[in-house]
């Protein structure tokens, strides 16, 4: 991928409660999260994300998010929700090897002190329910104004990634 500089990398390959990426600074304006062949160990459980300020995760109720569900069985749907502590990024995802989630994120204003960290995600999963493929597009935004210089992403009901793979690049300027 052209104009990509790769930052770090998380390959999941025994049981773990959360993945964090780290590296997130003043070098580049837009920074680019990959994520494929994610599996949690359970099914029906959300994978969701918080940024990093210092190296910890910052749990506060101040993630708000807007995104549309398409749903290859035909239904489709809108999700936002606001002062939420996590932010989500699929929801009611499989635990079988078959129901992987894979998607990209990028990530704006993340080391400007001064602004809003704002992040566009679209993914595709399998839906463990109606046996059909999902996607989602839409956004998020940490609604404080504080440099963040990581990502932290876990699932729900403190269930564990089973695999998967997370690659944090920053965008050339």
């Amino acid at each position: 991928m052209a104009g990509l500089i790769k930052i770090d990398e998380e390959i999941v390959t025994s049981a773990v409660a959360s993945v964090t990426l780290t590296g997130i600074d003043s070098t580049y304006d837009v920074y680019m999260v990959k994520f494929n062949n994610v599996v949690p160990s359970a099914d029906n459980v959300n994978l969701e994300m918080r940024f990093t300020v210092s190296g910890t995760p910052d749990t506060s109720a101040n993630y708000d998010l807007a995104w549309k569900k398409l749903d290859a069985t035909g239904s489709f749907g809108n999700q936002s929700s606001t002062n939420l502590t996590a932010s989500y990024i699929n929801i009611q995802v499989g635990g079988d090897t078959n129901e992987q989630n894979n998607g990209v994120i990028y990530i704006f204003n993340a080391n400007n002190s001064s602004e809003y960290t704002f992040s566009t995600i679209e993914t595709v999963y399998s839906n463990p329910f109606s046996g059909g493929l999902n996607g989602s597009q839409g956004g998020n935004v940490l609604t404080v104004a504080q440099a963040v210089d990581g990502v932290q992403f876990f699932f729900s009901t403190s269930v564990n990634h089973s695999s998967g793979t997370y690659t944090l690049y920053g965008l050339k300027k």
